[in-house]
């Protein structure tokens, strides 16, 4: 995409859907490492959407066996947790939820 003669690279953002049983106030953790929203997400509807791509890694099997023998491979792992409260006042916490890219 082009503007005024300046190349504009669209940034990418990332899109965390929520499971239905999630009523705000909840608490958003990337790797474990709470967020903030309005700085670090949005929430659009039913939504997460933070401006920056977040990852899973997916290990092929050829990673695994490495790491089988003890030779480590990192790539990015991100995963999204959120803490809430469900309507009879138990904590819940849904773990490593689906990240789509957009």
């Amino acid at each position: 995409m082009q503007r005024g003669g300046d190349i504009v690279t669209a940034m990418p953002r990332s899109i965390v859907r929520l499971p239905a049983a999630i009523r705000p106030p909840f608490e958003v953790y990337i790797s474990g490492v709470l967020q903030e929203r309005g700085q670090d997400y949005e929430v659009d509807g039913d939504t997460l959407v933070f401006e920056r791509e977040l990852r899973k890694d997916k290990i092929s099997g050829w990673r695994w066996f490495l790491g089988a023998w003890g030779v480590g491979t990192y790539r990015q792992n991100d995963s999204v947790d959120v803490r809430w409260t469900a309507g009879d006042g138990a904590p819940r916490l849904s773990e490593a939820l689906d990240i789509e890219l957009r």
